[in-house]
């Protein structure tokens, strides 16, 4: 079985000429998370001169220094080294999904060629860490073929209803909001259709550390000074803010930078981590991830969608066994507002609708 993986790769050009490949970035992120170079080295697998003569390589291509020593306090990042960290957290988040969903199509037809896996499944689903987490679950089987698409949720249900693929996404808030949500993809919706429970997950306002502005809820989106990131048109969670604005009775139009938008929830969370936006929307373990505050607005329950027949493909066996792995089930429980709802269960969906509309909004 081929696997494919694709990675945005930058560099830097100066007026005269000179170029850098920004290969130092892991050197970066290590300094940042353990705030010494001598073990930021180590966990990058450079000798300690190499780093060194990395970074004087870097300082002196840019002018100014990536990190500042202190003797006695050991590294950190400079405020250049930080915004080249941010900058690369930023084109990967933005970027990955679509790089994700080549390399899937890619994977797909290179491997019918070789044969060299039984058919699997072809899911279509937003993007978001659970699903993130399942696919790279899922890979670690190489004997069977898993198409995984990141897509809208309106476009993953149109696509299960087309027969593009068997298993979809959807994402449901918890009380009422749940039934207006699903009348929105009613037409696709179908009497065969049934749930597979996953996740319930934690939905909220993202916010720079210290909340230095006093956001405490959706009403002070309102205020002129704040700007807004959202999410792309036609995505869930776009869905779901706009929802939530018209339950309280708030112009979205007087929102700065509404239409301002991000295609994945850690995209929008670089977005604030930046200081390009004060407030963003999203799931809480995006915000944990670039260490901003956040304030919880919604739960939802995310499920897998799929047509009754499709239960009995070999491959749903296989997609089932992983969502009921204790290992796999600890590794989901670690997202930050994430929670497990039963995962690999499969219910009819309107009893599924039932029982989540009963349940609390938060």
């Amino acid at each position: 079985m081929i696997r494919i993986e694709i990675q945005p790769r930058w560099r830097f050009h100066q007026s005269d000429g000179s170029s850098l490949d920004p290969q130092g970035l892991a050197l970066l992120q290590a300094v940042h998370d353990t705030g010494k170079l001598t073990e930021a080295a180590a966990r990058v697998g450079y000798s300690y001169r190499h780093a060194w003569n990395l970074l004087g390589k870097w300082q002196a291509f840019f002018g100014s220094p990536l990190i500042e020593l202190e003797r006695g306090k050991g590294a950190r990042l400079a405020p250049l080294g930080e915004k080249l960290l941010w900058a690369d957290q930023r084109i990967r988040a933005r970027l990955s999904p679509q790089l994700d969903n080549l390399a899937s199509e890619l994977e797909l037809e290179l491997n019918r060629v070789l044969q060299a896996s039984n058919p699997g499944l072809r899911i279509h689903a937003s993007h978001g860490f659970a699903v993130a987490a399942l696919r790279q679950w899922l890979e670690r089987d190489p004997s069977w073929q898993w198409e995984v698409q990141f897509r809208g949720g309106n476009e993953a249900i149109i696509a299960l209803h087309r027969h593009d693929c068997e298993v979809a996404g959807l994402h449901v808030p918890a009380g009422p909001l749940g039934e207006l949500s699903m009348s929105r993809i009613q037409p696709w919706m179908r009497p065969d259709q049934r749930a597979i429970t996953f996740v319930v997950r934690t939905q909220g306002l993202m916010l720079a550390p210290g909340n230095p502005h006093g956001v405490k809820g959706l009403a002070d989106l309102r205020r002129s000074e704040l700007r807004f990131v959202n999410r792309e048109q036609g995505s869930g969670t776009r869905m779901l803010l706009e929802d939530l604005l018209r339950r309280d009775e708030l112009d979205s139009m007087k929102i700065t930078g509404f239409h301002n938008e991000e295609f994945t929830h850690a995209a929008v969370a670089a977005y604030v981590a930046s200081g390009m936006a004060d407030v963003g929307f999203g799931v809480e373990a995006a915000a944990r991830q670039f260490g901003l505050e956040f304030i919880p607005m919604a739960r939802e329950h995310y499920c897998l969608l799929c047509r009754e027949d499709s239960l009995d493909l070999p491959a749903m066996g296989a997609l089932l066994k992983v969502l009921q792995d204790p290992e796999f089930q600890t590794c989901i429980a670690r997202l930050p507002g994430y929670a497990l709802s039963r995962p690999g269960e499969v219910l009819p969906l309107p009893q599924a609708l039932e029982q989540w509309g009963r349940e609390s909004l938060l």
